[in-house]
């Protein structure tokens, strides 16, 4: 009987990789990510709809969103400059949305108080 040796990984350089992969930081990220959308169904049924609830809905969301960039799409390992051209964009993303909101409101306010 021949005995084979196991396979062996080999990272980008050429150099065998060993070692038992970490899961830690991969449930950690998970945990928030199921913490958070527990809060926001707790949320969803202990408040009434408006401003303010939306406005909670969306920074949790990109929360949850930063959390699985970072792990699963495997930002957090990545260089600077890769990072900033992401967070820049998402930034101003976040800054257009708080936006739209406010004058969402302010108008629909204008709107049903013209006609009442």
């Amino acid at each position: 009987m021949a005995h084979h040796a196991p396979e062996t990984d080999y990272n980008a350089h050429g150099e065998a990789v060993h070692g038992k992969p970490n899961v830690k930081p991969i449930l950690k990220a998970l945990l928030w990510i199921v913490g958070i959308t527990a809060f926001e169904f707790v949320l969803a049924f202990a408040m009434d709809a408006g401003t303010l609830r939306n406005s909670i809905f969306i920074i949790l969301t990109i929360f949850k969103a930063f959390f699985i960039v970072a792990e699963f799409m495997h930002l957090r390992h990545e260089t600077k400059g890769l990072i900033w051209t992401i967070m820049v964009p998402m930034a101003l993303l976040i800054w257009l949305l708080v936006a739209l909101i406010s004058e969402g409101s302010f108008v629909g306010e204008s709107v049903f108080n013209a006609y009442k």
